[in-house]
């Protein structure tokens, strides 16, 4: 996996730069942007901190990393909005593991160029005990939006198991 992730680190900065050019042959044209640089990294720490709040089951602490009008997209399609409700719902789905542990694999700041709109894609791992008392490992795969204000207004989430 550590091969993966170096390789994987090492391709994307070429990937981005070379987006451009394929985006003209491109079969089909993005209805968001096609057009993303590397970004600065203190996005990435800023993700890092919350998936590790998220762990140590702590969010209280980063409350103003967030919008007042976030949107989050689960990976089981429960979309939550607004700060309040959001933060509510995550922290209660939290509180029902136990063992949590996370292992990130790979992460990145990008920035849509035509959009000027920040965003960090992160891929891990979750491991923990669910309220039945089941172990489970789940991969995930996030991506994070930040508004002109540098908050956090969006979240989509994928997983598999």
């Amino acid at each position: 996996m550590k091969k993966f992730t170096i390789l994987f680190l090492l391709i994307m900065p070429y990937f981005a730069m070379s987006q451009q050019k394929l985006s003209s042959s491109a079969p089909y044209k993005a209805t968001y942007s096609s057009n993303f640089v590397i970004d600065d990294a203190k996005y990435s720490n800023i993700i890092l901190t919350l998936w590790k709040d998220f762990q140590n089951n702590t969010l209280d602490k980063h409350i103003p990393y967030f919008s007042d009008t976030v949107t989050m997209i689960l990976a089981n399609g429960k979309i939550l909005k607004g700060r309040s409700s959001s933060l509510k719902d995550i922290k209660e789905a939290r509180n029902s593991l136990k063992n949590y542990k996370i292992s990130v694999h790979a992460y990145m700041s990008v920035k849509s160029v035509d959009k000027n709109k920040h965003f960090v894609l992160i891929w891990g791992e979750d491991n923990f005990t669910d309220k039945n008392g089941k172990k489970a490992t789940i991969h995930m795969h996030e991506i994070w939006g930040f508004n002109k204000d540098n908050k956090v207004d969006y979240m989509a989430q994928y997983s598999g198991m």
